[in-house]
């Protein structure tokens, strides 16, 4: 897990021997991984529950959250792990930020989107927050958000998991930066959906499926 777009890089060598046999397990767990498993464990239904959470959340703050199932690292970040020595929660972390970019999770005008990342092949989850919301929320807070998602993951229950996920950013969020209200229940009412379509139009709430 991660708090912002900063990363810090370790990097060691080891023999191309040494790579292989440790990289064996990890290929074929990718290799074998396929996204129709990934759409079994998380149908459409699912995806458009888990869709209505996200925007349901998104009406009590200014932030952006931003789902991310992915089924199996790409090669290239395999390749990482055989050439340059990286370790495979480097590899979860490398990859989360680069989504994190790819997906745009950085658009928002106060730099508070979060990226809430799932590696199924390894049953990995990691959060990527933007720094705006580094300098008021505490590294325990992002703990708390994964834990009962980890429990969840370990039963078998995804959607549950990412649910709670929703819901617990969607807290920390809404805590740091809540959707400013007027001083009439129109105003108020007018700024939510306001806040709503704006940010419908900039970015969807799906989660997305890799």
């Amino acid at each position: 897990m991660v708090k912002d777009n900063r990363m810090t890089s370790h990097s060691y060598y080891s023999s191309p021997l040494t790579g292989w046999l440790q990289a064996l397990p990890l290929w074929w767990r990718h290799a074998l991984a396929d996204v129709r498993g990934t759409r079994r464990v998380l149908p459409p239904r699912s995806l458009a529950r888990i869709e209505a959470r996200v925007t349901q959340g998104e009406r009590r703050h200014t932030g952006q959250v931003r789902v991310c199932v992915e089924t199996h690292l790409p090669r290239s970040y395999l390749w990482r792990f055989v050439r340059q020595g990286a370790s495979l929660p480097q590899l979860i972390e490398q990859r989360a930020l680069m989504l994190f970019a790819k997906l745009r999770v950085w658009d928002t005008e106060r730099n508070n989107g979060v990226l809430i990342y799932v590696l199924l092949a390894e049953r990995a989850i990691h959060v990527v927050a933007d720094r705006g919301l580094n300098a008021s929320v505490a590294t325990q807070a992002w703990t708390s958000v994964l834990a009962p998602m980890q429990r969840a993951f370990v039963q078998g229950d995804f959607e549950l998991g990412l649910m709670q996920a929703v819901d617990a950013v969607s807290e920390v969020i809404a805590l740091n930066f809540p959707v400013p209200l007027g001083d009439a229940a129109m105003s108020q009412a007018h700024d939510l959906q306001a806040s709503h379509h704006a940010r419908a139009d900039a970015m969807s709430d799906a989660p997305v499926i890799l």
